[in-house]
């Protein structure tokens, strides 16, 4: 037997995308928000897209710096994560309520990698579109990097937790790679 579901949760259906943490800067000021809706868009050239609200603060800062990093924390980093997602960054320093490391990037010049996280993606905004009471963001990948121990083509989750969130509080995490 199956129910139904009222249309404004229907996005659990399907909601159980990768938690990342996208950081952005813009002049003196950088912010870190979570979020669970993303997907990469092409190999070549090598683009990806996020999706927020446009009233966050996150993305203000990367609507004025162009660029934004995406960062990917495992389950050491759960309640940094969960802090991240529920305070907003206008009125307070997510770097420094959450012990988390701002540093520098690689190939940008605002947008700061979050060091303890396993990988980063450093992109400049190519586009955007217009999604309901949402944006979609599309970066341009210009680096990436991950933790040696626990990337070699893909992430080795018998070393690593990655974190997937189910709508909600509701997460889940990676445990074992099936191979066809």
């Amino acid at each position: 037997m199956k129910i139904d579901i009222p249309l404004n949760k229907a996005n659990r259906l399907i909601n159980s995308g990768q938690v990342i943490m996208v950081s952005s800067a813009y002049e003196k000021r950088a912010s870190i928000i979570t979020l669970a809706w993303n997907m990469p868009l092409s190999h070549n050239p090598p683009l990806m897209a996020i999706c927020l609200t446009k009233k966050r603060f996150t993305y203000e800062l990367m609507k004025r710096s162009g660029e934004f990093v995406v960062n990917v924390p495992s389950t050491d980093l759960i309640d940094e994560m969960w802090y991240c997602g529920t305070h907003s960054g206008r009125d307070i320093d997510k770097f420094k309520e959450t012990d988390l490391t701002a540093q520098r990037a690689n190939k940008l010049t605002t947008a700061p990698i979050i060091k303890e996280c396993i990988g980063h993606l450093e992109c400049r905004i190519k586009d955007e579109k217009d999604a309901g009471d949402h944006v979609i963001v599309i970066g341009d990948i210009i680096h990436a990097s991950a933790e040696k121990a626990l990337f070699d083509e893909r992430w080795l989750v018998d070393k690593v937790k990655l974190i997937y969130h189910l709508g909600d509080k509701f997460f889940t995490t990676s445990e074992k790679e099936i191979v066809k």
